[in-house]
């Protein structure tokens, strides 16, 4: 426009410093109990591994459209960050750097701390948390020893899963196909004594309240209620024959207990060194058993047995049954021993075939004839019991029940449930982690460390030097300490949590960080969290199993324990999809990492959050492009020029709307308010964040092609709808020009803009006609139309008399508002 000044250059780096400034200076995310509806965001915290990745940003980009969103509502958000701090990879990189975990961790913390301030996230910096910090860590040994009180924790021996790379033993969760979750080296078994939580006492419970987490992805609940396995069948015991004792099994078919030729054990069996010691077949027991060692046990592809030349006794027929030893048994799952009947489970048949061992069907399906002799594979499924004494002509299913009632009443077995899942293991043989607070004394045995006592502190004056085992053993000023009951010289236990201990509780202690008198304050407690749980969760899919898995129980345990009130603890999750490049996840190691402070020193953080959050819906796989995020960044320099161009022609803040009307001003101000139905929906119940942005490109777009001729207040209030419902996406370029069109308030105090229902009305409506089924014309007719009229503007349509042609209408098929079909 002649005489105006030019319109300034958008300068993302200038705007978004003096924002983040701003909202830092005015402490404007920062939040206590109080007044109005609590809202609980959070995303998953961060490992500090020194630097933010793709995958953060977009993680936390979403998390923050809420948070914002939320906010703008009138809410009161609770938005905090922390960081995930202890384990292997800050004590490998010191180890191979010579500097030490904490400062390494330190240093990192401030870096990426930098690095997300730079992106403009509404965190309530106040209540930031590291969990290596021993005010963190402390709660966590008090709840461990109040865990121990009641028997959720323990000491046993067992065989374990030993990552020889990360020289620690990982928990059932941590090992994928066989491998470590983190370096991806080969697990092998190795008994050793260490700490548990029983998980297991809890199985029922965590698998019956899958079904009340209704805000969850069923992919999630699926995979929890597989890891969790529960299985229902029976406990049979088959004693053994010429000697006392007896090997106790589960099935969940007992209905095919007839058809057993053999019992298996896992070579780590109890049983195994008295049934084969200074026999003929201990050495070959021994070498199978080193064999299974050396593997990963996920998958055997070759079934291998040794015969141990005893038996047990068939507990309904007396039958002598061989006993075997087969390296496809797992002494962790089930009771280490399985009843072997080829017929009717493949993995038996297979070992049976190449062992020489009989089959017997007891199982006929209805459809077919079994015949042991050329059987190929095993039959599985259903049937009719045959070759079972009494219970032959029984379906499946009652012989089940018949079969385990047999064995109750002859007190050799039990209705029984199984599950997959086991106790976690949560010792860690290395330094950087959380002590464990008991001590060992020659005269008391086990100690716990008083209450009173906490923290013990992790001591920082070590030497790493990457061998096996924890430096803390090696280290008397920590491991030597006087017994807390009697006073004798005692050591402590030097093995530390797993860190999923840390990460499975951080979301309660950010409500009251800063209290160093309880773990949590009761009144912040009672507001953030009550008994409903994060509001909104944030993360990703591969933590289903693990973290996931581990905070549930971890909420159930101190619900028990008297902190909490929550059987949950979160209400709704969002598992968001992975940034792909080249066709691969992006990674270090596969080079195609784009470094997100370049991307923000290029473009600015608005662009960065905004490529992430329209590229693809959250729960995708977001395919990065470079020409997207051009495209990202040439649309925030249009929203700014279309800004400070019809700047000049506004209204004054809250002139009124005119009335009535013209055509231009109406139709503006209906494209307004659907852009508020549609972002509101978008965002706020379905998290369709890329529909909720095109909405708004449409709107600006809208704004673009009037501005010239627009009545000035429609103009101002279509620009500032614009501007607070892009607030949570870009929220630095929307604050900037917030500002620019006379707004002394921040943007964050305007709130959402309220949906004017009147404004959506039409005079008419464009409706598509068909002609049986295939669009062939639009036609525009008034918005209160009646069937008939409508059906006959339609036949009056010049393209519609063109594919009818001499062919009359049978019928019409209206949908009022949508469209109408011809069938002809």
């Amino acid at each position: 426009m002649s005489g105006e000044p030019p319109i300034p250059r958008y300068e993302p780096g200038r705007i978004e410093a003096k924002w983040q400034a701003r909202w830092e200076r005015d402490r404007a995310y920062e939040v206590r109990a109080g007044d109005g509806a609590p809202v609980y965001v959070l995303e998953m915290f961060p490992y500090p591994s020194g630097r933010i990745h793709m995958g953060h940003v977009r993680n936390y980009s979403i998390g923050d459209v809420i948070a914002r969103f939320r906010r703008l509502r009138g809410e009161r958000v609770l938005h905090p960050i922390g960081w995930d701090a202890f384990g292997l990879p800050a004590e490998n990189a010191a180890i191979q750097n010579k500097a030490h975990p904490a400062r390494w961790t330190a240093d990192n913390i401030a870096n990426m701390r930098a690095q997300l301030r730079r992106l403009g996230f509404s965190y309530d910096w106040s209540r930031e948390l590291a969990t290596c910090d021993p005010r963190y860590y402390r709660w966590e040994q008090l709840f461990f020893l109040r865990m121990l009180e009641r028997g959720l924790a323990y000491k046993g021996r067992s065989q374990v899963n030993w990552c020889e790379s990360c020289g620690t033993v990982l928990a059932n969760e941590q090992v994928v196909d066989g491998r470590c979750w983190r370096c991806d080296s080969t697990v092998r078994p190795r008994e050793l004594e260490q700490w548990f939580f029983r998980i297991t006492a809890y199985a029922e419970e965590l698998l019956r309240d899958l079904d009340r987490l209704s805000g969850w992805p069923e992919r999630v609940i699926t995979m929890q209620r597989n890891w969790i396995g529960r299985s229902e069948g029976a406990e049979i015991r088959f004693p053994l024959d010429g000697r006392p004792g007896e090997i106790t099994v589960f099935t969940t078919r007992p209905d095919t207990l007839f058809g057993v030729t053999f019992v298996s054990l896992a070579p780590e069996h109890p049983l195994v060194g008295a049934l084969v010691g200074g026999t003929e077949c201990q050495a070959a027991v021994e070498a199978l058993a080193a064999r299974v060692r050396a593997s990963a046990r996920d998958d055997v592809g070759v079934k291998e047995g040794v015969a141990t030349g005893a038996y047990c006794r068939h507990p309904l027929t007396g039958a002598r049954v061989p006993i075997v030893i087969a390296n496809f048994v797992v002494m962790g799952y089930g009771t280490g021993a399985v009843m072997g009947v080829p017929a009717h489970d493949q993995r038996d048949f297979e070992f049976a075939r190449a062992c020489g061992l009989p089959v017997v069907v007891v199982i006929q399906p209805e459809d077919a004839s079994l015949d042991a002799a050329t059987m190929t594979a095993a039959w599985e499924g259903p049937g009719r019991m045959v070759a079972s004494r009494e219970f032959d002509g029984l379906p499946s299913e009652e012989g089940k029940r018949r079969v385990t009632s047999a064995l109750e009443a002859k007190d050799a077995g039990r209705a029984a449930v199984s599950y997959r899942l086991r106790d976690w293991g949560i010792s860690r043989q290395r330094y950087w982690g959380a002590p464990i607070p008991v001590v060992y004394c020659g005269r008391c045995g086990m100690v716990p460390v008083p209450a009173t006592d906490l923290p013990v502190v992790l001591p920082e004056d070590v030497v790493l030097t990457g061998a096996g085992g924890s430096p803390l053993a090696a280290e008397a000023s920590f491991a030597d300490v006087p017994c807390p009951r009697c006073g004798a010289a005692a050591r402590r236990e030097t093995d530390t949590m797993d860190t999923f201990v840390e990460s499975s509780w951080y979301f309660l202690r950010y409500v009251s960080p800063w209290s160093d008198t309880q773990p949590f304050e009761p009144d912040e407690l009672a507001y953030w969290l009550g008994t409903r749980g994060v509001d909104q969760y944030i993360g990703g899919i591969e933590h289903a199993v693990l973290h996931l898995l581990y905070a549930r129980f971890f909420t159930k345990v101190l619900r028990d324990l008297g902190y909490v009130a929550l059987d949950e603890p979160f209400r709704k999750l969002l598992t968001q999809g992975m940034v792909i490049k080249d066709g691969a996840k992006m990674s270090k190691s596969k080079g195609n990492v784009v470094d997100p402070d370049y991307l923000i020193e290029r473009y600015g953080a608005d662009t960065a959050r905004l490529f992430c959050l329209f590229a693809a819906p959250p729960e995708r796989d977001l395919d990065w492009s470079d020409q997207g995020v051009e495209g990202m960044s040439r649309f925030l320099g249009r929203v700014w020029r279309l800004v400070w161009s019809v700047r000049p022609r506004l209204a004054d803040a809250g002139a009124p709307l005119p009335a009535p009307m013209d055509e231009v001003a109406r139709a503006l101000h209906r494209r307004t308010h659907e852009t508020i139905r549609r972002v509101t929906e978008d965002v706020g119940d379905r998290l369709h964040f890329n529909t909720a942005i095109a909405a708004v490109m449409e709107l600006a777009g809208a704004v673009a092609d009037v501005q010239d001729t627009a009545d000035p207040a429609v103009l101002r209030e279509a620009i500032e709808v614009m501007l607070r419902l892009l607030a949570p996406f870009v929220p630095h370029v929307s604050a900037e020009l917030w500002e620019t069109i006379g707004h002394g308030e921040p943007l964050e105090r305007a709130g959402w803009p309220a949906l004017d229902a009147a404004a959506l009305a039409r005079d008419h409506v464009e409706l598509p006609v068909q002609i049986n089924g295939k669009l062939r014309a639009r036609i525009v007719v008034a918005a209160d139309a009646g069937a008939d009229e409508i059906v006959a503007t339609a036949l009056a349509d010049e393209h519609v008399r063109t594919h009818l042609g001499e062919r009359p209408v049978r019928k019409h098929v209206l949908v009022p508002g949508r469209m109408l079909n011809l069938v002809v």
